[in-house]
């Protein structure tokens, strides 16, 4: 069973790490005005969350054996065909979920420097 917590970590972590490059990337970009760098990352992050979310609420029915969580699962450690839709379907959405609160926490974490930027006027603009 730890190996494919591990695995479903490892398939999930990947594709958030990704999105969370490209959050900072863009945020990175609006960087001359930092209350709407941080407004764009927690939006961002958000959207993140729900997506994540979304995937958790269908993992239980997606194909087993089509998950990149399968794919990476080493053949040892692969479970029955009879119980495998069950457990790969509820470790992905544990992990999906937890994900989801991560991005969540990073959002609300975003949203409010942003507005502490905004009220205490630290929003400085260059140029």
């Amino acid at each position: 069973m730890d190996a494919i917590e591990n695995a479903a970590f490892v398939s999930v972590g990947r594709a958030v790490g990704f999105a969370g490059l490209a959050v900072f990337c863009i945020s990175l970009g609006l960087s001359f005005q930092p209350a709407l760098a941080a407004r764009a990352g927690g939006l961002l992050c958000l959207a993140i969350a729900f997506v994540l979310i979304i995937y958790a609420m269908c993992a239980l029915t997606r194909p087993y054996n089509k998950t990149e969580l399968w794919l990476i699962l080493d053949k040892k450690a692969r479970v029955p065909a009879q119980i495998a839709q069950r457990i790969v379907g509820g470790v992905l959405r544990e992990t999906y979920f937890w994900f989801a609160k991560q991005a969540t926490i990073f959002a609300i974490v975003l949203l409010s420097l942003s507005i502490l930027l905004q009220i205490t006027g630290l929003d400085v603009r260059w140029g």
